[in-house]
C-alpha cells in the first residue's frame, strides 16, 4: 500500500496565511523524505478554513523543495477559470515539474465561490454542466494539431489565432507529459457520476466518503470503464481519511480530540450540516446530529490510535471498501505542530510495514 497526503488544507482562520504555508510546506517536505508517493492540495475561494485559492503556487515553492513527491490539485474547481487560462497553468506547472504532477479536477464549487465569480445557475447541475465543457476545451487544446482548435460552446467560445509566422504567435503549449498530466476525479457524494468518468477515460478516482460508500463507487468506475472497453484497476484508487497515530491507544485519543477535534467541531460538522451531508457520517441513519460528535467520529469513522491498531483499522478499511491503492492521510493544522509531524512519521515509519501486504 502507498500513502499520500490531502491537504484541503486546514488551517484556523487565526493563524497567518503565510504561516500556514510555512507548516503546509513543512509536512510536505517531511512526507517526501518518509517515502510518501504524493500530495494532493485543495482550491477554496471563501472558505476562511481552507485558504489556499491557488494550489498550483503552493505546489511550486513544494516542489523546489522536494526529490520524489509528487504534488496534485485536489481539485482544480473547472468552472470557477476560464479553460484557457487553466490549460495553460497546469501545462506551465508541468513543464516547472518535469512531470511530477497529477491534475484533480472537480466540476462544482462551494455557492460562495460561484458567487464571487458572478457564476448563475438555476441548479448544480448548470454549474456541472460547465464544468465539463472547460474540461473539453482544455483538453482539446492540448490535442491541438497545428495551432488549430476552435469551439462553440454554451458557456465558451474558443478559437486558436491565425498562425503568424513572421511574429512567431500561434497556439502552441502543450503540457510536459502527453498527452497531459494523470488526471484525478474526486466523488464526494455517493450517487455522483463524476466518478464514472475517471472508469470512462483511465483516470485517476479517488473519494473520501465512508468505507461503507466505496464499493458502489467502484462499480460505477467499472461500468465507465467498461463502456470504453477498459478494465478498472483499484490500485489506481485514491481513498482519503483522517488519521492520527499516538504513541499509546490512550495519548492518540486525546491528542486526536485537539488535532482532529477542534477543526471536526469548528468547521467540518458546520459544513456537513449545512450541506445536508452529515448523515454520510452516520452508520446508524437513527442519530440525531449531535450524537455525530469527535468522540463517536473517533471510534467510528477516523483512523485513531497506537500503530498497531491504526494497521488494524487500516485493514478493516480495506475489507470493508473492496481494496484501493493509496491511502490518503488529511492533514491538519494544530498549535502544536509536532503532534501532525510525529503522527506522519509514525503512520509511514510504523504503519506502513504492518500493511504493506494489502496491495
Amino acid at each position: 500500500m502507498k500513502f499520500g497526503l490531502f491537504m484541503m488544507p486546514l488551517h484556523p482562520p487565526r493563524r497567518s496565511y503565510a504561516d500556514s504555508y510555512d507548516r503546509d510546506i513543512e509536512l510536505i517536505v517531511q512526507a517526501d523524505q518518509l517515502g510518501y508517493t504524493e500530495a494532493w492540495i485543495g482550491e477554496h475561494i471563501t472558505e476562511t478554513w481552507e485558504n489556499v485559492p491557488a494550489p498550483e503556487l503552493l505546489m511550486a515553492r513544494a516542489l523546489a523543495l522536494t526529490e520524489n513527491i509528487v504534488m496534485a490539485t485536489g481539485v482544480t474547481m473547472l468552472p470557477l477559470h476560464h479553460p484557457v487560462d487553466t490549460a495553460h497553468r497546469i501545462a506551465m506547472l508541468d513543464h516547472m515539474a518535469r512531470g511530477r504532477i497529477y491534475w484533480g479536477i472537480g466540476f462544482r464549487s462551494l455557492p460562495t465561490d460561484l458567487q464571487l465569480y458572478g457564476i448563475d445557475y438555476d441548479t448544480m447541475d448548470d454549474v456541472r454542466e460547465q464544468g465539463r465543457e472547460a474540461l473539453e476545451v482544455i483538453l482539446g487544446l492540448w490535442a491541438a494539431e497545428d495551432g488549430h482548435f476552435g469551439f462553440e460552446g454554451k458557456y465558451y467560445q474558443v478559437h486558436a489565432p491565425e498562425q503568424s509566422v513572421e511574429l512567431g504567435r500561434r497556439l502552441y503549449f502543450k503540457p510536459y507529459q502527453q498527452p497531459h498530466p494523470p488526471i484525478g476525479v474526486a466523488a464526494s457524494t455517493p450517487n455522483t457520476e463524476s466518478i464514472r468518468m475517471a472508469g470512462e477515460r483511465g483516470w485517476i478516482p479517488m473519494s473520501n466518503l465512508p468505507d461503507r460508500f466505496i464499493p458502489d463507487l467502484w462499480h460505477i468506475v467499472e461500468e465507465g470503464a467498461a463502456s470504453t472497453g477498459k478494465i478498472a484497476d483499484k490500485s489506481e484508487l485514491r481513498l482519503g481519511r483522517e488519521i492520527y497515530v499516538g504513541e499509546t491507544p490512550e495519548a492518540a485519543r486525546e491528542e486526536a480530540r485537539i488535532v482532529l477535534g477542534q477543526p471536526f467541531e469548528d468547521h467540518q460538522w458546520k459544513n456537513r450540516k449545512a450541506g445536508g451531508i452529515l448523515g454520510y457520517l452516520k452508520n446508524d441513519p437513527s442519530m440525531t446530529d449531535e450524537d455525530v460528535d469527535v468522540d463517536y467520529m473517533i471510534e467510528n469513522v477516523w483512523i485513531v490510535g497506537d500503530p498497531s491498531e491504526c494497521a488494524e483499522k487500516i485493514h478493516q478499511t480495506y475489507e470493508d471498501t473492496g481494496g484501493f491503492g493509496v491511502l490518503l492521510n488529511t492533514t491538519q493544522d494544530p498549535d502544536d505542530h509536532t503532534l501532525v509531524q510525529r503522527s506522519q512519521r509514525l503512520l509511514m515509519e510504523q504503519v506502513g510495514p504492518k500493511v504493506e501486504s494489502l496491495t
